[in-house]
């Protein structure tokens, strides 16, 4: 493999990537926003960690439920297209927000998280398996630093200026913000070209498809009914599991991200406990910070895994980070609550931010394109899947006192550790490399 071009050169001269990546900066100022300001709301209208826990297992059930039928469509129709949907529905549905006034209302918001989530969910996965069809080989670290790199920035500065928002300007005002980022991404998105690709294999045509103007198996959205999507999910979920049985080394980098959420998950979780505990009076703010931090080490990780991290040691590397931020992690039970707490944080989520890069393009570099979108999407899936049962076990055990804030902090950051040792273990013994 070619060295890994720069990230300067990289923004200035692929036209088509720039494009990506604004539209990406844009929606993503938005979204936490969006994040903040609805952690804050619930726990504003209800007290209940409970019912904070519920925002979040809804985000992440919802997005597991919505992987599947989002990689069939991320394979089978034109992906450009399918995320400037996406992003036009998502900024009609998130103005809806304005009318959760009362804790009577809080029903009809869990409604729309599961809305504007599977819309995500459908989204996400078009994303990343487009971004290999923009990119070069050698282009491709480079592109997935950049943008969990954007992604952490914006969760640092769109976390802390979030929650500042919804003080001064209140939570309308963030949620008509957040749809306007939905229309600006959209625009980028309309200007993007991809490269053509060479179609798959007969072996792979069970699915009818047409051939898009860029060289792509495609099939339009009209021929999608409800039975036929079911029917080409079922068939989807088959040939998934034939092509992880047969090829072990994807089927194990698949589920790096799932060994962190087995803890981390839980840890994410409790930093929107400890932000009203922080600031009180000001409990978006609290929480931005917090995620600011969050933010700040899932950016600074990547950039320092890039640079320092030789190739031959990313496969071990995407499991031991997930110990060491588990291990990091583990101090915040042990620390007064100030806001030095955002030191660990940063550090952990460091460590966890060079987990997510480094597996992701070794995915990628792997995946055929034409079953990148449902690869991506199982991943997504699952990943979702087992965070939602552990913020959901976590929030019940804290709205139930069986554990305090801090008692559970340890606790999670203890099964992180373990998690990331047991599965370092199982992903290099045997692997074969290919």
């Amino acid at each position: 493999m070619t060295a890994a071009v720069g990230y300067r050169e990289l923004i200035g001269r692929n036209r088509s990537f720039r494009l990506l990546w604004l539209g990406t900066l844009v929606s993503l100022f938005g979204d936490w926003f969006n994040t903040i300001t609805l952690y804050a709301l619930v726990t504003k209208l209800t007290g209940s960690p409970l019912a904070v826990g519920l925002v979040e297992f809804l985000k992440l059930g919802g997005f597991a439920a919505a992987s599947i039928p989002g990689g069939i469509l991320a394979d089978r129709v034109d992906r450009r297209r399918l995320m400037i949907a996406c992003d036009l529905l998502r900024a009609a549905i998130v103005p809806c927000y304005l009318l959760i006034t009362s804790a009577d209302d809080v029903p009809l918001l869990y409604v729309l998280i599961v809305l504007q989530i599977g819309l995500g969910a459908v989204f996400d996965p078009a994303y990343r398996a487009i971004l290999p069809n923009l990119v070069s080989a050698d282009e491709l670290l480079t592109a997935n630093t950049i943008l969990a790199a954007t992604w952490s920035t914006i969760l640092a500065v769109g976390a802390s200026l979030g929650g500042l928002l919804t003080v001064v300007l209140g939570s309308d005002a963030v949620f008509l913000i957040n749809s306007v980022t939905y229309l600006g991404s959209a625009a980028c998105l309309l200007a993007l070209r991809e490269r053509a690709l060479p179609l798959p294999s007969s072996a792979d045509g069970a699915i009818p498809t047409t051939t898009s103007p860029r060289g792509h198996a495609t099939m339009t959205l009209a021929r999608l009914r409800p039975t036929r999507l079911l029917a080409i999910a079922y068939a989807d979920l088959r040939d998934g599991l034939r092509y992880l049985r047969q090829h072990r080394d994807v089927f194990r980098l698949a589920l790096a991200k799932t060994a962190w959420a087995l803890g981390g998950s839980a840890l994410v979780y409790f930093l929107t406990q400890l932000g009203p505990k922080l600031e009180p009076d000001d409990v978006a703010l609290g929480i931005g910070i917090l995620y600011s931090a969050r933010g700040l080490g899932t950016g600074i990780g990547p950039l320092l895994a890039r640079r320092y991290i030789p190739r031959s040691a990313w496969l071990s590397v995407t499991g031991l980070m997930v110990a060491a931020s588990g291990l990091v992690y583990a101090t915040l039970g042990l620390l007064p609550l100030t806001f030095f707490i955002a030191v660990p944080i940063v550090i952990a989520h460091s460590a966890s931010g060079a987990n997510w890069v480094l597996s992701t393009v070794l995915l990628q570099e792997r995946v055929p394109d034409h079953m990148r979108g449902r690869v991506f999407s199982a991943e997504l899936m699952v990943l979702t899947g087992v965070e939602a049962v552990v913020i959901l076990g976590a929030a019940a055990l804290l709205e139930a006192n069986v554990m305090t804030l801090a008692t559970g902090i340890i606790a999670f950051a203890s099964l992180q550790f373990v998690s990331g040792l047991a599965y370092t273990r199982w992903l290099t013994r045997g692997f074969s490399g290919g």
